[in-house]
């Protein structure tokens, strides 16, 4: 069976308490991996932060898993990239998480906040910036599509 994975953009909110609502159908997809939170890491080459569940935390175990966890200088390059910045967030009945507030200034997030998915991840950016992103990607997606490369 296919793993659900995250899909469609959507926009919420950041409130005074540094809590954001995590939409519905990522929510779905989250119980859908046996996530009970949310599983949350500054993305490494944007200003936004990574959200995922179990299925993309046993990926990286999986790589790991071949590393000896005591003499192996990979293993602590990517566990510390991953593992180590990586909260697990419980969700309240509403389905809110309170982000870190090193997180949220990592993101630069204000009080609109957009949820973009991205198949066995999603981000969350701050809305303003995503728009201006959101541009460039499509363009590169043009480009591919017309065999150009893109960087």
């Amino acid at each position: 069976m296919a793993a659900a994975s995250f899909m469609y953009t959507m926009t919420g909110t950041l409130d005074a308490k540094g809590r954001v609502c995590i939409p519905a159908p990522f929510r779905d997809v989250l119980a859908a991996q046996e996530t009970p939170g949310v599983l949350v890491c500054p993305c490494y080459h944007e200003p936004a932060l990574d959200g995922f569940g179990e299925e993309a935390i046993r990926h990286v175990r999986q790589m790991q898993a071949s590393l000896d966890p005591f003499f192996s200088r990979e293993h602590d390059v990517r566990a510390t990239a991953i593992l180590a910045r990586t909260v697990n967030l419980p969700r309240d009945e509403n389905g809110r998480v309170r982000l870190p507030d090193e997180m949220i200034a990592y993101a630069g997030l204000k009080d609109r906040v957009t949820f973009v998915g991205l198949d066995r991840k999603f981000q969350i950016w701050d809305s303003e910036r995503y728009r201006v992103v959101e541009a460039e990607r499509l363009k590169q997606a043009v480009d591919l599509l017309n065999g150009r490369s893109v960087s």
